[in-house]
């Protein structure tokens, strides 16, 4: 303590410089923790937006895909008891959502996921889609490596109760390149729902497809192979803007096989199919995948 006083009396100059250059480097600190402070405090989700008993908001995170952190976005729709929304074939009724990202900046290509759905019997017939909450993730292209992206989403989604209400919600999100943690339990908790690309020895798996387009009636026969203990099997199918009629199990799981018909209701349903490339999708308990079928 002597000494630091000693050094202020006898030469002041030195030290107004090193005072000046404590006070330069404190403030330099200072302005590096503000930074640190406002990066960390960068929102990893949108505020929700309510629409029509339900409300939707986006998330983010970074989620290991195969070893490697990877940032994704996720759509997170939240429904009131007794309503639903649709899957991209939304069955026999309904409408599949739309998601426009269109205004979003630093994005070339965004990729949305769609968890494995369940069916609904409704006045309609049969629909298909999703009940209590779901979340679409999102994979993120951006044109620029290592710069923020910011999304812009104009989300379309019908929801049915005893009537269907089609809803339009307008969602932004910035996103910092290395976002963390974020969301990514939520991202990940469906992101393991979304059906895996059938590959052989891998269950479920389609053993086989039989088109009879010119039949009476007309109608698709998909044989399906599922784990022998396997719950909840079913067969969803989707052709883009083609319209596939909601599938029906011939019979219950019986060795872990099971046979399911798509039954057209007028000849002409059935040859819009001709030359097109269907999803075939086997859901379970134990785990969904999806078969590229072309209809020739």
């Amino acid at each position: 303590m002597a000494f630091a006083f000693f050094q202020r009396i006898a030469a002041p100059a030195t030290i107004g410089f090193t005072f000046g250059a404590i006070l330069f480097g404190a403030g330099a600190i200072l302005g590096i923790a503000g930074a640190s402070a406002a990066f960390a405090g960068v929102a990893s989700s949108s505020p929700w937006v309510a629409s029509t008993s339900s409300k939707a908001r986006l998330v983010s995170g970074t989620v290991d895909l195969d070893g490697t952190p990877t940032l994704l976005a996720g759509v997170q729709l939240r429904m009131d008891p007794g309503w639903k929304t649709y899957w991209k074939n939304p069955g026999d009724s309904g409408v599949p959502p739309s998601f426009d990202w269109a205004g979003s900046k630093n994005l070339k290509r965004a990729e949305l996921l769609y968890p494995a759905p369940h069916r609904f019997a409704d006045a309609s017939g049969t629909a298909i889609g999703y009940d209590d909450e779901v979340t679409f993730p999102v994979k993120l292209t951006p044109e620029r490596e290592g710069e923020p992206i910011e999304l812009k989403l104009a989300f379309a989604y019908g929801l049915c109760k005893d009537l269907c209400v089609p809803n339009d919600v307008s969602l932004g999100l910035a996103l910092p390149p290395d976002m963390g943690k974020g969301d990514a339990p939520l991202i990940a908790s469906f992101l393991a729902r979304v059906p895996k690309p059938a590959k052989e020895g891998a269950l479920p798996l389609v053993s086989g497809v039989e088109a009879k387009l010119d039949g009476k009636p007309p109608e698709l026969l998909v044989d399906a192979v599922f784990p022998p203990n396997a719950t909840g099997t079913d067969l969803f199918i989707e052709a883009g803007d083609v319209f596939i009629p909601a599938s029906k199990a011939l019979g219950p799981l019986d060795g872990g096989k099971q046979r399911f018909a798509i039954t057209f209701g007028t000849p002409a349903e059935a040859s819009a199919i001709k030359g097109k490339t269907l999803a075939l999708t086997l859901v379970s308990d134990q785990g969904s995948t999806e078969t590229m079928w072309t209809a020739e």
